[in-house]
């Protein structure tokens, strides 16, 4: 038998130990909010510049995870988070043998959270972005705003109320995606407050900020117009001095890689961009006065795409606080993956005469200050290294979450959250949303964790995104680069940043750990070609 195949079994028999949940008369409501593109350090409670009010407030009440992770992208993320599989295991990303991916369609097995939260009284309600296959009416929610235009905040073509479309948005009609998606939200929850108010809820907000095209509202843009004249060298350090003092992080931060590319080449697009645009995370002071402009002005409209977010965030929450929910309500926040250094042009394409920020342009941060944005780790988006794959996780509920502004260390990923979400609605150690039909989850329940931080026996954490690797057991991560790369080895508890490669000194580690890696690969594709 193979290793992986004792692991849902060894932790069945730790995790299922009976663990009392407060007292309460009701099931809780639970509001799960999804960034896309954050960086790991963009939040204020993370280390960040950017004004976050809210979600700092949360975490001062409630919990920061410091190892939390996701898949590094967009649709395995969230197809890990709503079943509690590894996207391979249900198709949603290639496995080794080519099964699955962007385009995959789930096993009938690999049904959604919210279907079985419906299915115990639950009323479920979505709005943002959907990256998953199906519809969401048919996969468990009640009601649902889903955006698919993800290339306009201003006009976007292509959306879906009740998974029904929705005229295209004409220029001037006042609508900005991120307003848009809390908005729809705020009107669920009190259309359920008129309705249905001796009924939990589950509530999924899936933010599109502050994915490119970086686009924002002027005045919003305006509020950080001279925040980053200093560059993104500068500022990743002053970042990196805040998360020290927080704790967040041990070790010394990764250096900056001056040669690294955006993940995909578009060179016409790059030409389309214009001269100031810059693909590499060059010195900053090498840089023409003109294009240290251009810069400056692209991280402030990303800083002001994930204040107004945070703002939005905080309407919500004072729509929950008005219906008299609050002291009944869990919430929780993460990233889908880290921050990006694509650039790209699509939509409606970009008018290089308009200003940066404008519905007519589509830029994106760029390695630059998508290496700031993820401090202080190595890479980005859809790599497997940290910067790729950490997240923020915040989680606060007055009932389950009464540590007030404290951190949490133990190292978790998007496929515990389903598990943890279903014991919080259960009151019970679950297998699987339906476990008649499917394979015992590989994650394991948080609600431990949520009283304190406790020890956890150690269990790997599995990645792999177009090629790129991982695996974590512990303290101990080995990753690899796509291409057939060797494998680097990295002792995460005192080097988190990965800046000290130990496989040369610790070889039998590695091998016995890409074993395991080989192991789970294998018994992923197995799982995925189940129906």
């Amino acid at each position: 038998m193979h290793l992986v195949s004792l692991i849902p079994l060894m932790m069945l028999f730790v995790f299922l130990a009976p663990r009392q949940l407060p007292a309460r008369g009701a099931r809780p409501n639970i509001l799960l909010i999804l960034a896309d593109d954050l960086g790991f350090s963009d939040l204020g409670c993370y280390g960040g510049e950017i004004s976050t009010p809210n979600l700092d407030g949360l975490a001062k009440e409630g919990l920061r995870f410091t190892q939390f992770y996701n898949t590094s992208r967009c649709w395995p993320t969230r197809a890990a988070l709503l079943t509690g599989y590894y996207a391979q295991q249900v198709r949603r990303d290639a496995t080794l043998g080519g099964r699955g991916g962007g385009q995959g369609k789930r096993p009938s097995w690999a049904r959604l959270l919210p279907e079985r939260l419906k299915g115990m009284g639950y009323r479920t309600y979505h709005s943002g972005k959907w990256h998953i296959d199906g519809l969401p009416l048919k996969n468990g929610f009640d009601r649902s705003y889903s955006l698919q235009d993800h290339d306009r905040n201003f006009t976007p073509q292509s959306h879906t109320e009740d998974d029904r479309a929705l005229p295209p948005v004409e220029p001037g009609a006042g609508y900005y995606s991120t307003t848009a998606i809390a908005g729809q939200m705020i009107a669920r929850l009190r259309e359920h407050a008129g309705s249905h108010p001796q009924d939990p809820w589950f509530c999924f907000l899936a933010f599109t900020a502050p994915h490119f095209p970086l686009q924002a509202p002027a005045g919003d843009i305006q509020r950080y117009a001279n925040r980053y004249s200093q560059g993104w060298d500068v500022l990743r350090k002053e970042r990196w001095r805040r998360i020290r003092s927080m704790g967040l992080v041990r070790g010394e931060m990764a250096p900056p890689d001056r040669d690294g590319a955006p993940p995909y080449a578009f060179p016409e697009a790059i030409r389309k961009l214009g001269t100031n645009e810059v693909n590499r995370a060059v010195a900053w002071d090498s840089l023409t006065a003109a294009q240290k402009q251009l810069q400056a002005r692209k991280m402030a409209v990303h800083a002001a795409m994930v204040d107004r977010m945070d703002r939005e965030i905080g309407r919500v929450l004072d729509q929950v606080r008005s219906m008299g929910a609050w002291d009944d309500t869990i919430v929780l926040f993460l990233s889908d993956n880290g921050a990006s250094a694509e650039m790209m042009v699509r939509g409606d394409g970009h008018d290089a005469e308009a200003e940066c920020g404008t519905g007519a342009t589509f830029f994106s941060l760029g390695p630059g200050w998508s290496t700031m944005a993820n401090a202080p780790f190595r890479q980005h988006k859809t790599w497997t290294h940290e910067g790729g794959t950490a997240t923020p996780l915040i989680v606060f509920g007055p009932r389950w979450t009464r540590d007030r502004g404290v951190l949490r260390n133990i190292p978790a990923h998007v496929i515990d959250l389903a598990p943890t979400l279903l014991e919080l609605a259960t009151g019970e150690r679950q297998t699987a949303l339906f476990p008649e039909v499917a394979p015992i989850w590989p994650g394991r329940s948080l609600v431990p964790f949520l009283s304190r931080d406790r020890h956890a026996a150690d269990r790997p954490i599995w990645w792999l995104h177009e090629g790129h690797r991982a695996l974590r057991i512990g303290d101990w991560k080995i990753v690899a680069l796509k291409g057939g790369s060797d494998w680097e080895l990295y002792h995460l508890g005192t080097d988190r940043c990965e800046v000290n490669n130990l496989a040369q000194r610790h070889p039998r580690r590695v091998k016995r750990m890409a074993q395991t890696w080989s192991d789970m690969a294998a018994d992923h594709e197995r799982i995925a070609q189940t129906q």
